[in-house]
């Protein structure tokens, strides 16, 4: 089976309300407990905001470190799960679960053919 990458988008900054935060996660853990009953679940997570991120940038024979997210943007990956699916409209059908469930933008990627399991 082909695995599939869902990207979660964030908006910079954009925290919900405890309240309405809450019940996201409520949702999010029920998409992520049908994964699992479903078989498709492979892995998934939550990232710290992007100002906890570190940069490493190749450059003249040395790698550079940088503080700070790669890109700056009006938003950023908050979290991932990849999934097995037997084709892509499956994947799309778990995407849209996740984009129901998060209030977010996902995106739906195929890994490459022989990489990633």
């Amino acid at each position: 089976m082909q695995q599939y990458l869902l990207t979660v988008f964030e908006p910079a900054g954009g925290v919900p309300e405890p309240e309405a935060l809450a019940a996201i996660m409520k949702n999010v853990e029920a998409v992520d407990r049908e994964m699992h009953d479903a078989g498709v679940w492979v892995f998934s997570g939550g990232l710290h905001p992007p100002g906890t991120a570190t940069v490493l940038r190749p450059e003249d024979g040395d790698v550079l470190v940088t503080d700070g997210p790669y890109i700056e943007g009006k938003e950023h990956v908050g979290g991932f799960s990849i999934i097995q699916a037997p084709d892509l409209d499956t994947a799309l059908e778990w995407g849209r679960k996740l984009a129901q469930a998060t209030t977010l933008p996902i995106e739906v990627r195929p890994f490459r053919a022989g990489e990633g399991g």
